[in-house]
């Protein structure tokens, strides 16, 4: 029997692409608390908090893909998460416009019933544009850049903000469609298994 494709997130961009490629996932939110994970590389740290995501939520399950995943921005040798507040937001584009930043997401799958995992990283570069302060306190008075990575989106108004990006562009929404495909086909699926 196909197993059951979970979501171990709350994330409605990660649901959306998800959907939008054919899989229709049961969407299981982990409300791991993630300042227990301290760690100061930005690719482990993002790993490590999709592992505790997907593990909290595994044992819930006897036959399914439990999908774990994290997201951070990397600019100025600084790891960014969300934004505290307003205030905090509009602090960060003032530094970020104009300069690149690095999009690392963190992919964990688990297997339940065969007690398999996949633990991955993905990283995008982003291209930030030279925006104004005007455009920016628009932007974060929008509420949109509150409740993401870096502080931003690029499935929304932020778009409008990014001047190009280098890597995958479904990563920065924060889950990558190629790598799901290649750890779905390391334990065994395909992705049209989900459709």
């Amino acid at each position: 029997m196909m197993p059951q494709f979970v979501l171990a997130s709350a994330s409605p961009a990660r649901r959306q692409l998800l959907v939008a490629a054919g899989i229709q996932p049961f969407v299981c939110p982990s409300r791991f608390d993630e300042d227990q994970i301290q760690l100061a590389d930005p690719a482990e740290l993002v790993q490590a908090l999709a592992l505790s995501k997907a593990e909290t939520v595994a044992p819930q399950f006897s036959n399914a893909l439990v999908l774990g995943c994290d997201s951070l921005l990397y600019f100025d040798k600084q790891i960014y998460g969300k934004p505290e507040s307003a205030g905090d937001a509009i602090a960060r584009w003032q530094k970020m416009r104009g300069q690149m930043g690095e999009l690392y997401t963190g992919h964990v799958l688990i297997d339940t019933q065969n007690q398999r995992q996949q633990v991955r990283c993905q990283v995008s570069r982003v291209f930030f544009a030279a925006v104004s302060d005007r455009q920016i306190e628009a932007y974060v008075a929008s509420r949109e850049p509150l409740n993401c990575a870096g502080a931003f989106t690029i499935d929304g108004k932020g778009s409008l903000f990014v001047e190009k990006i280098e890597g995958c562009y479904t990563n920065i929404i924060g889950l990558s469609m190629p790598l799901l495909r290649q750890m779905l086909g390391d334990l065994g699926y395909g992705v049209t298994d989900f459709w």
